[in-house]
């Protein structure tokens, strides 16, 4: 499976993908708000790696995990994902990691919104949230700017670096996505 946007490419990841999701997770500035921690070896990637490609082949789906290329080049970028909740609440979670080479350019925003448009469009689904530690200017940048809204904070909820941090709650319905593709 695979979407696409002018810039971008989102597909759902491969063992080729191994050593380009090592380098992403490995770099201290994109790991500074990631709970998952730099691992300590590619076997620990590897790990990940495949429980995410596992995911990709239930029926159900319940994950959708996309390694981010440029359109022109085929590089790699980063990744971004959706996580469905319980079906019944047609819900889901998004998260995302861009390699700091491509930072400030547009392209989280881009592939965000790609990944918005298939959740409501093609899944069906009524909301989508996100979480973001409340030092990350840059993610909640880009979360707002696709018209997700900050709906609380949550307090000492994210083990980061051996420290609790607190984390924003964003979402956006549905109806709120239509109206932002409209203006």
């Amino acid at each position: 499976m695979e979407l696409q946007t002018e810039r971008l490419l989102l597909q759902e990841l491969s063992l080729a993908d191994l050593n380009d999701v090592h380098q992403l997770h490995s770099l201290p500035e994109v790991d500074a708000f990631n709970t998952l921690g730099i691992p300590e070896t590619i076997q620990t990637t590897e790990a990940l790696l495949n429980e995410w490609m596992e995911q990709q082949q239930l029926n159900p789906r319940r994950s959708y995990t996309f390694r981010i290329t440029l359109v022109q080049t085929n590089q790699f970028m980063g990744l971004i994902a959706l996580n469905l909740g319980k079906p019944h609440f047609k819900i889901a979670e998004v998260w995302y990691k861009l390699h700091s080479a491509y930072w400030n350019n547009g392209y989280t925003k881009e592939a965000l919104l790609k990944l918005l448009q298939f959740a409501f469009r093609e899944l069906k689904l009524h909301r989508v949230e996100a979480g973001c530690a409340v030092e990350n200017i840059a993610s909640i940048k880009v979360l707002e700017n696709v018209g997700m809204i900050r709906e609380g904070r949550k307090r000492n909820v994210l083990p980061i670096r051996g420290a609790w941090i607190d984390n924003y709650f964003y979402a956006i319905l549905e109806t709120d996505f239509q109206k932002n593709e409209l203006k």
